[in-house]
């Protein structure tokens, strides 16, 4: 199934969808638990156990779950599910303990249910651009398949039930993977922070909560379901994801502006190292790409498509790396054999 998967882009990373210059995925996490059963931050090893069978006898029973793919982590090697990390489907969280633990991956990867991660089930969708009622009804298909199988542990007080009291209530979390290169050129990007942190937002990495920024890739989300409606949540991501959007739209007037000739110095330097490099870091060319994401939108670059940069930007990853090329790889191989994987797709 992975070998498969790695031979094409993730579902979510097409370059298509409303907004799609600025906005690269929007996501919905819905966080479920069984009830009558320990959460699995206080689970012994035969509870987790028993929470995988649950779903997996789920799995097999329901035609709509058919569809996809379920497969227990302490099968996966660690390659492998370091690759599952790189493509979105399961949180770096999950690699601290993948004894117990599984993952469900729905038809074009754009749907993943992780079995005893925080909490016993995180249905997850994830489609291309600004698309928060389309992701939002995804995973309530599924969450509603799920549901009628399984009996969630849900108060009529509080609503869900979940390990992080700050998830109880819809248990949503919705986030967008946004690109804003123009607002930290013009340092304007603690500013929007600041301000979106204000408004009850969290503001975090490539890979989500606990990670660096990389390639200019923040993500946006709610911090806090309880006592919100899931209408009042997707409602407030949106508004505020417009404002950056806006925002962002201001940066890279005024860098064409009041700075032309330096950001397209800077756009082509980067297209150049890519093109002609022999050894690159991963981070060198999420940050590279970024400068020739950037000058595909303000059209100065024309000569590439937003398929190839994607590509390139899982490619490099440093597990997709290794099943690329098929072979284990320390990471001096990774950087020489990645500098000659980006110079092949950019010829």
């Amino acid at each position: 199934m992975f070998e498969q998967m790695a031979k094409k882009p993730a579902g979510w990373l097409t370059g298509q969808g409303e907004e799609s210059s600025v906005v690269l995925s929007t996501r919905i996490r819905l966080a479920r638990n069984v009830a009558d059963t320990n959460f699995p931050t206080s689970a012994d090893d035969a509870t987790r156990e028993k929470v995988l069978e649950y779903f997996d006898a789920a799995f097999k029973k329901s035609e709509f779950l058919g569809r996809g793919e379920f497969c227990k982590t302490a099968d996966v090697s660690k390659t492998d599910s370091s690759f599952l990390v790189e493509r979105h489907l399961i949180s770096p969280t999950m690699l601290d303990n993948l004894s117990g633990a599984g993952v469900y991956i729905g038809p074009q990867e754009q749907v993943s249910i992780m079995v005893n991660e925080e909490d016993h089930l995180r249905i997850q969708a994830i489609t291309m651009g600004l698309e928060m009622d389309r992701t939002m009804e995804l995973a309530a298909q599924y969450d509603n398949e799920v549901g009628r199988l399984i009996e969630y542990d849900y108060d009529s007080d509080f609503g869900f039930l979940t390990s992080c009291p700050t998830n109880v209530g819809t248990g949503l979390r919705a986030s967008v993977l946004i690109h804003l290169p123009g607002l930290v050129l013009t340092r304007d990007i603690d500013k929007v922070i600041q301000k979106v942190t204000k408004m009850g937002l969290a503001v975090r990495g490539f890979y989500g909560e606990g990670t660096d920024v990389l390639g200019n890739l923040f993500q946006i989300s709610n911090q806090s379901t309880l006592g919100k409606s899931e209408t009042d949540i997707l409602g407030d991501i949106e508004r505020v994801t417009r404002v950056i959007i806006s925002d962002e739209a201001g940066a890279r007037n005024r860098l064409k502006e009041e700075a032309l000739d330096q950001i397209c110095d800077k756009i082509w330097r980067a297209y150049g190292i890519l093109k002609y490099a022999r050894v690159l870091t991963s981070e060198e060319v999420m940050n590279l790409l970024s400068a020739v994401r950037l000058g595909m939108a303000i059209n100065v670059i024309e000569n590439i498509s937003i398929d190839t940069i994607n590509e390139i930007l899982l490619l490099s990853q440093p597990a997709h790396l290794i099943k690329y090329y098929g072979k284990e790889l320390d990471s001096n191989q990774r950087d020489t054999l990645r500098a000659e994987m980006v110079r092949e797709k950019l010829l």
